[in-house]
């Protein structure tokens, strides 16, 4: 008959028991574990080369980074060019008169190289007659008996072939008559030792205007310019522009500054039409 174990040993059994399963579930977990998660070993490659020459194959084979800025072409610097100064013409040393002895001729073309027709004349061009500002004024290009004349005869200056004349009045007083028809301009002013025509009155500035014969459509024409006097110059009664120039017809009046004097433009023709 077998002996029937005790409390105190069934109890100890199944402890034991309980014991060695813990330890078989956590062995099992642990294989699991380290067979997920440990790597496969790859093959082994077999290379001659030592690896010191494979990193030096290495760095050759890698190009080498710049740090600087890419290079871009240099500008080059500006250049600067200077205004060329206008020449000055030579000076004259006489005063309006400067073309009694010249004789008419027409201009000839310019042969010269002009840099575009190395040589060849273009056609020729006639001036045309200019009646704005005379471009002469205020240039101290003429001097006679050391002092500057404020004008210069302009290219189609002629001396006339009609005899014009000029007659002074003062109120209902003939005063005299003045042949202009000998010279191709007259300056008018105070200062007698310039002026072709000179007037006494203190309105009248040193050198007041100017009578020009110019030749202009083929025809010699009388012009009058104020040379920017102080008082101006009257035509018919009206103040004309300074610098500027003004044709003249017979039986025109012309007036210099505060002085009551006229000046009646007349020619031989026309005296001799009156007189008949």
């Amino acid at each position: 008959m077998g002996v029937s174990p005790s409390p105190k040993d069934s109890q100890h059994r199944k402890s034991r028991t309980k014991h060695k399963h813990k330890h078989k579930i956590k062995d099992t977990v642990q294989k699991e574990d380290e067979e997920f998660t440990r790597p496969q070993k790859l093959p082994r490659q077999h290379s001659n080369k030592r690896p010191h020459q494979l990193t030096h194959a290495k760095i050759k084979l890698e190009p080498r980074e710049s740090c600087s800025p890419p290079h871009k072409p240099r500008l080059n610097d500006p250049v600067i060019l200077k205004a060329r100064s206008p020449r000055r013409s030579g000076r004259v040393s006489s005063p309006v008169v400067l073309r009694d002895s010249e004789d008419i001729s027409e201009s000839k073309p310019n042969l010269g190289k002009s840099g575009l027709l190395d040589g060849n004349p273009g056609p020729v061009v006639k001036q045309k007659a200019n009646f704005e500002l005379s471009g002469k004024l205020a240039e101290d290009t003429n001097v006679f008996k050391g002092i500057v004349i404020k004008y210069n005869e302009p290219e189609d200056a002629r001396k006339p072939t009609t005899h014009w004349r000029l007659y002074a009045f003062k109120g209902n007083k003939t005063l005299s008559v003045l042949h202009i028809h000998r010279q191709s301009g007259f300056l008018i002013g105070r200062d007698r030792k310039i002026a072709d025509i000179p007037m006494d009155h203190p309105s009248i500035s040193k050198q007041h205007a100017v009578l020009q014969y110019r030749l202009v459509r083929g025809l010699i024409r009388l012009y009058i310019i104020d040379l920017e006097s102080a008082n101006g110059t009257y035509l018919n009664n009206n103040r004309i522009e300074s610098r500027r120039y003004y044709e003249l017809l017979e039986k025109d009046v012309i007036k210099f500054g505060f002085s009551t004097r006229e000046y009646v433009v007349m020619t031989s023709e026309t005296d001799m039409d009156d007189s008949s």
